[in-house]
């Protein structure tokens, strides 16, 4: 069986980008360089953020074209994550709203990667 254990994403700025998720996340990330940042989230996943310069195959697609999830406990928690979110300065795409699925937001990157908080209701 394959796991997935990591997700790479490619931004224009490495150390910018690393930057801006350190503040949202609230780590540093275990790994940074000029071209490359990691980040290991709680749940064991990696979060790299690779420079998109030099790639090969060079990246064909830009952010925005999938989101990356971060599940939380309450609907509360969604709420009080936007707020946090929003005073450190992300782009808030979709404010606290309730879908079919529980309570959700998005917000994009410095690169316009989709990031979705969300927390699945009960039912």
């Amino acid at each position: 069986m394959i796991e997935s254990n990591s997700i790479l994403l490619f931004v224009t700025d490495a150390p910018k980008s690393a930057s801006f998720y350190g503040q949202l996340l609230g780590q540093e990330p275990v790994e940074a360089s000029p071209t490359f940042a990691m980040f290991i989230l709680p749940s064991g996943l990696a979060l790299g953020l690779g420079s998109k310069t030099g790639v090969e195959p060079a990246p064909a697609a830009t952010g925005g074209g999938c989101d990356l999830g971060f599940k939380v406990a309450t609907a509360d928690t969604v709420d009080t994550l936007h707020a946090e979110w929003q005073g450190k300065g992300a782009t808030i795409l979709l404010p606290p709203t309730n879908l079919d699925f529980g309570r959700t937001f998005v917000a994009a990157d410095p690169d316009g990667h989709r990031l979705r908080v969300y927390n699945v209701a009960e039912g």
